[in-house]
């Protein structure tokens, strides 16, 4: 799931055709996943135009960065999340 959130982090905002490209997820994935996400409050779901795009609420911001400093720490032991 950190893989869609950086995703979305990183183009600001995101259709799921470029969630799905970055994050190399399946479309049923990847919808069960923003699903999920935007139940939890980290992403929202806005229409522009005839497009639907992602953006991350201040909640994912705050997940997202968290998650990095476990990451780090996990990688200075040696291990992969």
């Amino acid at each position: 799931m950190a893989d869609i959130l950086r995703a979305i982090q990183r183009r600001g905002r995101a259709r799921v055709t470029h969630i799905l490209r970055d994050a190399n997820l399946s479309h049923d994935r990847l919808k069960r996943y923003l699903a999920e996400l935007e139940e939890k409050g980290l992403v929202v779901r806005r229409a522009e135009g005839e497009h639907v795009v992602y953006g991350l609420t201040e909640r994912g911001v705050r997940f997202l960065l968290e998650y990095e400093k476990v990451r780090r720490f996990a990688e200075a032991f040696g291990l992969e999340l």
